[in-house]
C-alpha cells in the first residue's frame, strides 16, 4: 500500500516509476538493470537494510541518487544514511512535501534532509566530529541482519550466494568483532545499528 500510494504521488508529478521492490536485494537488483536516476529507500527493508543497500546501490550504479525514506529520525540513523552515501533523508511524518523537494534537490546534485533532521545532523556533527568506524564489513552487516531477522545459516548462504561454511565464518568474525557469545546479543546489536527492528 505504502509502494502503492508513493508510486501514485510521484507519476501525479510526472516522475516515471520505472521498478518497484518489496526488499533491499530485490531493490539492488533493479537498481542495477535500471540504473533510475533516483532511487528510494527505507531503512528497514527484509534482507538487506537500506543502508547497505544504499552503499551496494551506489557501487554498482554510481550516477543514481539515493533517498532513504523512514520514519526515524534520529541523529544516528541519519548520520548513518549520510555515511552510506545517501544524497537524501526524508522523515515519513513529511513525506508527500518533503518527498518532492528532496527528489528535485538530488537531481540537481544538492543533497536534501527533511526539516527536523537537518539541524540534529550538524549538531551531532560538531559534537562528536569524526564518526567512529564500524568495525564490521558491509558482508558482515548483511549476515547479522540475517541473523537478526531469524534466518539460519543455511538460509543465509542461499539468500547472499555464498557457501554455508562462508556464512558461518562471517558469523563467528561478527561474534568476535562485536565481543557477543550469543544470539540474542547479534540481534540487540543488529537493532541498534538499524539493520533490523523488533
Amino acid at each position: 500500500m505504502v509502494r502503492q500510494g508513493l508510486k501514485a504521488l510521484l507519476e501525479r508529478e510526472k516522475y516515471k516509476v520505472v521498478g518497484e521492490a518489496s526488499d533491499g536485494l530485490e531493490a539492488l537488483q533493479l537498481a542495477k538493470s535500471l540504473r533510475p536516476d533516483v532511487c528510494l529507500l527505507d531503512i528497514a527493508m527484509p534482507n538487506l537494510n537500506g543502508m547497505d543497500c544504499a552503499r551496494e546501490v551506489l557501487r554498482e550504479a554510481p550516477n543514481t541518487r539515493v533517498i532513504i525514506l523512514t520514519m526515524h529520525a534520529e541523529d544516528h540513523y541519519v548520520l548513518a544514511a549520510l555515511r552510506s552515501g545517501a544524497a537524501g533523508y526524508v522523515v515519513k511524518s513529511r513525506a508527500a512535501a518533503d518527498l518532492l523537494l528532496a527528489i528535485r534537490e538530488v537531481l540537481r546534485g544538492h543533497f536534501y534532509l527533511s526539516p527536523g533532521v537537518s539541524g540534529a545532523v550538524v549538531t551531532a556533527y560538531l559534537a562528536k566530529g569524526e564518526l567512529p568506524a564500524d568495525p564490521l564489513t558491509p558482508r558482515e552487516r548483511q549476515v547479522l541482519q540475517l541473523i537478526a531477522e531469524g534466518k539460519t545459516t543455511k538460509e543465509t548462504a542461499g539468500i547472499l550466494e555464498i557457501s554455508v561454511k562462508t556464512a558461518e565464518s562471517h558469523r563467528s568474525r561478527i561474534m568476535h568483532k562485536l565481543e557477543v557469545h550469543e544470539t540474542a546479543g547479534l540481534v540487540r546489536h543488529a537493532i541498534r545499528l538499524g539493520l533490523t527492528q523488533l
